[in-house]
């Protein structure tokens, strides 16, 4: 039932630290995921520096969704988006042709507190790389959710158990929070021939085996998957169904690793807009 485990590599990203789990040498996508990155948890004090703050870059070919559990993060991008993001919200970025976005923190800067939740991109299929760039926010009342024998459960995009999120998604996928009480159960169906499970806290037991906070189970297709809670746990469903193989470097996805060299090269020349509030800071290439 578990195909692959792969155990999150802590990263400092300048103030606060990240556990990326995708992309994996071994498995570098699961359905159209192909970048999760676990932020914190962490501890701001008030008045930290601003280092901590993601400054503008780009994307293409991709969307990015942000998911938080604790804290709060302002949003910047290039359509003229300005929002702040807060725990059971989503932030939905689809980049295409080309976007560039900042994330800033504001409101923890002025009160100290935590934050804990979740980045990552899902890639554009065939034929819908090179769509206009857009952004989505979406509160709780688009977001599905159940409660029952100790599961709580909130669908973030896609279709899964029966539910459909109102976030606009470009392929077939399912992403899901669940949080599970100690020896609480709960199912993944099969619906998807791609599915993986991520322990944000706590711990859980999948086929016979203990995974603790900061591992993701991949599964085999085919079967449903029984997810038991050891702990009081936040467990992160992701699965659907691949769009092929793509290239990733830096911020940039696509199916052409060509078109990647472009955006570098667009990126160089400065010919990409930054968000407005954002206009005098540029960030070179790695």
């Amino acid at each position: 039932m578990i195909d692959l485990v792969i155990d999150s590599r802590r990263r400092d990203l300048g103030g606060f630290e990240v556990g990326r789990v995708l992309p994996h040498a071994p498995r570098r996508m699961v359905g159209p995921f192909i970048f999760f990155d676990h932020m914190g948890p962490v501890d701001f004090a008030a008045g930290f520096p601003r280092t901590v703050d993601v400054r503008p870059h780009p994307h293409i070919g991709l969307s990015t969704v942000t998911y938080l559990f604790e804290g709060q993060i302002t949003h910047r991008d290039s359509v003229g988006s300005e929002i702040d993001i807060r725990p059971g919200e989503v932030n939905w970025m689809t980049a295409g042709k080309g976007i560039t976005h900042s994330e800033r923190f504001e409101a923890l800067r002025r009160t100290g507190g935590s934050m804990h939740g979740i980045q990552a991109w899902v890639a554009l299929p065939d034929g819908q790389e090179e769509i206009d760039p857009a952004f989505a926010h979406h509160g709780p009342e688009d977001l599905p959710t159940y409660q029952g024998d100790g599961l709580w459960a909130r669908l973030i995009a896609g279709k899964g158990f029966g539910a459909e999120a109102k976030v606009k998604t470009h392929s077939p996928m399912v992403y899901a929070h669940w949080r599970l009480s100690a020896g609480a159960v709960a199912g993944l169906p099969a619906e998807y021939p791609e599915r993986a499970a991520f322990v944000a806290s706590g711990a859980v037991e999948i086929d016979g085996q203990t995974l603790h906070a900061g591992q993701m189970a991949v599964f085999a297709p085919g079967e449903t998957v029984t997810v038991k809670g050891v702990q009081d746990s936040e467990v992160m469903v992701i699965g659907g169904e691949p769009v092929g193989e793509r290239f990733i470097e830096w911020n940039f996805v696509s199916s052409s690793r060509d078109r990647i060299e472009q955006a570098k090269a667009d990126w160089r020349a400065q010919r990409m807009k930054l968000p407005d509030l954002d206009h005098d800071e540029f960030v070179p290439l790695p």
